[in-house]
């Protein structure tokens, strides 16, 4: 049996709510291993859409255990408003396990209020962030003060933590942006009231992981965002502030690399992109628009209109090196029927001329660089439908065969509508 990682190759928003879904139905445990609340995973099952931003995707199956790993930040507020809204919706169910990591860290006002003076102020070049206080938390989590869940649930501990960092917050809030102190009392009061909430899901999650392997039990590692949002291996600074790629499937859960034996990359059918940051394939037109309202391209955290282009393998081809993908999962490819050309880019070409098969890493080569594309013919069959990929239309097999060639890895799923069945099942990454 292979335990089992699923990372975005993009810049995320490629449907890794519904891939985990799937693949949650053989798996025994399902982790979170990186990101915070400004991850959005979009699931819809019979019709009806869910929007999970803390919690695994995995917790609508019976019979689950559920971690969030000590890579994440959690937003409190945030966690417990999902719990109650998926248990009053009847989507808890009982025999389900959820955990948290103990050493998990935890979001606070005052990096909420950080995130937003940043960004309204003007304080560096603008990033586009989601504003929920995720970059300042994973810095404090760098400079060694952050707050992590086991000290908030140690009074004496907290109360020391927080006294000094609301000390500090308040100097650089009120001195650099000008904006009103935060009120430690009042934070101190409203953490205290969710520490005890989330008293009984606290745990040593890295233990408990290790014991369901040796089990031999089946293990989904969930990650969030994409491959080029990884603050090491993205468009930095254009970017996430965790890395995003499959190797933090181990550090943000406390296993060994051992215990990953296969890689999904989840990749859209096209490209996508929100916020801010160099996006080569961009169309600013109407197949550009069309691609936005037929996929119902906005932000699952933000609502933010996602800017849209063709598909882009110099991405891909990067995320599949730095994660060492096993296999793809080919989402929204239903977005794409009815198009009559369709292009894909296969490389990148500087200003100089030359041709490069790789993003660079400096933004203004980046920049000069124009895509290189390759065109194929479309289909107007309606494919929602179809469940076996040999009934899918010649020119959409032909398009996801070029993808297989380019990308160097072999398909594993390929998701022809939103809905959770409307999927073909190639391969079963479980099975080693």
């Amino acid at each position: 049996m292979a335990n089992v990682a699923v990372v975005g190759t993009q810049w995320g928003d490629e449907g890794k709510g519904k891939v985990v879904d799937l693949y949650a139905r053989s798996a025994d445990v399902i982790t979170r291993f990186q990101g915070g609340n400004n991850a959005g995973h979009t699931l819809v099952v019979g019709g009806e859409q869910t929007i999970l931003h803390l919690i695994p995707s995995g917790i609508l199956h019976p019979g689950k255990l559920c971690i969030i790993g000590n890579g994440v930040v959690v937003d409190p507020s945030v966690l417990i408003d999902e719990m109650n809204t998926l248990k009053n919706r009847g989507l808890l169910p009982d025999s389900t396990r959820l955990l948290i990591s103990e050493k998990a860290h935890i979001i606070m006002p005052y990096h909420r209020r950080i995130d937003t003076a940043r960004e309204s102020q003007g304080v560096g070049k603008k990033i586009g962030t989601t504003g929920r206080g995720i970059g300042p938390a994973y810095e404090d989590k760098i400079a060694r003060v952050g707050i992590r869940l086991c000290d908030l649930l140690d009074d004496e501990v907290f109360r020391e933590k927080l006294s000094r960092n609301i000390e500090e917050k308040n100097f650089y809030l009120t001195k650099l942006f000008n904006e009103d102190p935060l009120d430690e009392k009042a934070i101190y009061e409203e953490y205290r009231t969710y520490a005890e909430t989330l008293r009984p899901y606290a745990a040593d999650c890295s233990l408990i992981l290790q014991r369901e392997i040796d089990k031999g039990k089946r293990i989904l590692f969930e990650g969030a965002q994409g491959t080029h949002l990884d603050v090491d291996h993205g468009t930095f600074p254009y970017v996430t502030s965790s890395n995003t790629v499959a190797a933090n499937a181990c550090c943000g859960t406390g296993v060994g690399p051992s215990a990953v034996q296969s890689v999904v990359g989840i990749c859209k059918a096209y490209t996508t992109r929100v916020g801010e940051g160099p996006f080569l394939t961009e169309l600013k037109d109407e197949t550009g628009d069309r691609l936005q309202k037929i996929g119902q391209e906005f932000g699952a955290t933000t609502g933010r209109k996602r800017r849209c282009g063709w598909l882009d393998m110099v991405l891909i081809r990067q995320a599949v090196r730095v994660s060492g993908i096993t296999g793809i999962a080919l989402t929204k490819l239903d977005v794409l029927t009815g198009i009559e050309k369709l292009k894909i880019c296969t490389g990148y070409r500087a200003e100089q001329g030359e041709f490069t098969e790789a993003v660079p890493a400096n933004l203004r080569l980046l920049d000069r660089c124009r895509p290189v594309y390759e065109e194929l013919d479309g289909w107007p069959e309606d494919i929602r439908g179809i469940r076996r990929i040999e009934d899918l239309p010649l020119n959409t097999r032909r398009y996801i065969e070029r993808l297989e060639e380019l990308a160097g890895v072999g398909m594993v799923l390929v998701s022809v509508g939103p809905d959770r069945d409307e999927t073909i099942v190639l391969n079963d990454p479980f099975v080693g």
